[in-house]
């Protein structure tokens, strides 16, 4: 079972960049699109909003991709 994040919580990820950090805002459970695709999301597997702390660059990721820091 993938963690379960919350809003606020502080995150970081891989990107094309290296290591990213960041804090999530929003937290989907539905399908939805994002910058022209559709992102896949579900209650048991959600799918996250998150502000990179250095650039305000807004991404989405899996639980699975995250971690908690």
């Amino acid at each position: 079972m993938h963690t379960k994040f919350r809003v606020g919580d502080k995150v970081s990820w891989n990107s094309e960049a290296g290591r990213v950090s960041g804090s999530i805002i929003k937290i989907h459970t539905k399908d939805f699109d994002y910058k022209g695709y559709t992102h896949h999301a579900t209650e048991a597997d959600p799918q996250y909003e998150i502000k990179s702390d250095k650039t305000d660059h807004i991404a989405a990721h899996k639980g699975a991709a995250l971690t908690k820091i």
